[in-house]
């Protein structure tokens, strides 16, 4: 909801010299607009880029099979796969290069096994060998990031930092760290306005206004749309924040003092003396990189006998089995199915014995934890399979509209006379501030200082747009002296 205003700012701005109207409610609605304006206008072009490349990403699972569904697919379904064992050999027969890192199961009767690979020379990244379960044969290999293709970890890219690196993320971060704010302000407005009685009806507040012309007409369209859309942006604000550079470490914070982090598993083999850097961390047959030499691959039975155990304590579905990072350390099996009704729980498994060592279940994550899982895989778009593909779709459609609309009705304000021509319409009063209620500047300023300590990128732009405000509006003054 970039600019979304219920009076034209030529019409509402007071006369030069004038002196401001008592403080009232109505100061904080000016005030508003002129926020929501400014943002929209300055804030609009982030958001239709992280739009324009999350619509992408939506559909990287189709785009997927497109493109690497050779390596993805099995031939044909057959009646039983072959044992786990089996198939390892077969991948590294075909690809004897770098260590065994993990193994991760088919999530369909059509998908191919994943045998993970830690190559050196790959760096962070790993080679991914596909084998058909039925047959034991290689379909092809890629080069994975924690188990992206080569496509998906591009697009993720694209989305997160348009590749540009730490510096790229921070374009992320103003369009998560605003949106909200445009869409709580833009609530405000819309709901909030008082003349006729179609705007104090749910019809008025929920649809467009098919009679009216010009702005008006262009008004209603944005607000109506962003009305809609409103708990979809929320959500994609507040998810994409928790994994931002700066507003991301604040959450971290906040889930450190509520104990908040999923439970970590302890991988420590009874009995053992110590084990240094325990592999608790779901990622840790990815670590080690550029050693020395490579480790000795771990006997393909011993993946076989951990799946068994892992399922024999009750772990269903597609599995990613990691081999012990030392002679004190339990493999671990993690579960990976991230479609609603998701599993996650995790077993740190002593294969020589056959026994479970330690557990952690999805249930027993603290809320806080959960919430951020789920809201991680919903932004994704696979925590609902197609059903969340869809609603995101829609959703980044709808921001498109939205921004269009926004820049339209800056356009249509503006003076069209002769001597007054101008490329857009001017901006919204200055000094809303001055009728703002004392009650409502004394809880509000210290507010805004609170939120800009939680979202330090809100906060900044936040501040850089009065410095501007406030600059533009002294050079306007001295201009204005002079004539």
């Amino acid at each position: 909801m970039s600019a979304t205003i219920d009076q034209d700012p030529q019409r509402t701005a007071p006369a030069a010299g004038a002196a401001p109207a008592g403080r009232s409610w109505q100061g904080v609605r000016a005030l508003l607009v002129r926020l929501h304006f400014y943002a929209g206008v300055f804030v609009a072009p982030f958001l239709l880029v992280a739009a324009l490349t999350g619509l992408v990403y939506t559909f990287t699972p189709q785009l997927d099979q497109l493109v690497y569904g050779d390596q993805l697919r099995v031939e044909r379904v057959g009646d039983r796969p072959r044992p786990l064992s089996e198939q390892i050999a077969a991948a590294r027969a075909a690809h004897p290069e770098g260590g065994l890192a993990s193994v991760t199961t088919p999530a369909e009767p059509e998908d191919t096994t994943r045998v993970v690979l830690s190559v050196p020379e790959l760096g962070e990244k790993q080679r991914t060998v596909f084998v058909d379960p039925y047959t034991a044969k290689v379909r092809g290999d890629l080069t994975t990031s924690w188990g992206s293709t080569p496509l998906t970890t591009w697009l993720d890219e694209l989305h997160r930092s348009l590749h540009l690196g730490e510096a790229g993320r921070l374009y992320a971060e103003v369009a998560a760290s605003w949106l909200w704010v445009l869409v709580v302000g833009g609530l405000v407005l819309w709901l909030g306005r008082g003349r006729g009685r179609r705007a104090r009806s749910v019809r008025g507040a929920l649809l467009p206004d098919r009679a009216a012309r010009g702005v008006r007409r262009t008004r209603s369209l944005h607000a109506a749309t962003g009305v809609w859309l409103a708990l979809g942006l929320l959500f994609l604000s507040a998810t994409g924040l928790t994994w931002s550079t700066y507003a991301g470490e604040r959450f971290g914070q906040l889930l450190d003092a509520a104990e908040g982090h999923a439970p970590e598993l302890d991988t420590l083999l009874p009995g053992a003396p110590s084990a240094p850097e325990a592999g608790g961390d779901e990622h840790a047959g990815h670590a080690g990189h550029g050693g020395a030499a490579e480790p000795a691959d771990p006997d393909p039975a011993a993946f076989e006998a951990a799946l068994a155990t892992a399922r024999g304590a009750g772990l269903g579905g597609r599995v990613e089995l990691t081999p012990a990072a030392d002679a004190s350390s339990a493999w671990v099996v993690a579960q990976k199915d991230d479609v609603w009704p998701v599993h996650y729980d995790r077993v740190a498994v002593d294969p020589a014995k056959g026994e479970v060592t330690a557990h952690t279940r999805w249930a027993e994550y603290p809320l806080l934890a959960k919430l951020s899982k789920l809201g991680v895989q919903g932004h994704m778009g696979v925590l609902f399979g197609i059903a969340n593909q869809i609603v995101l779709a829609v959703v980044a459609l709808g921001l498109i509209l939205v921004a269009f609309w926004g820049y339209r009705m800056w356009w249509q304000r503006r003076p069209t006379r002769e001597g007054r021509a101008a490329l857009a319409g001017r901006a919204p009063a200055r000094g809303a501030w001055r009728r703002v209620p004392l009650p409502a500047l004394l809880v509000g300023v210290p507010a805004v200082a609170l939120l800009g300590w939680a979202l330090p990128v809100l906060g900044c732009t936040l501040l850089a747009f009065l410095v501007v405000d406030v600059v533009t509006g002294l050079v306007q003054r001295t201009r204005t002296a002079r004539a």
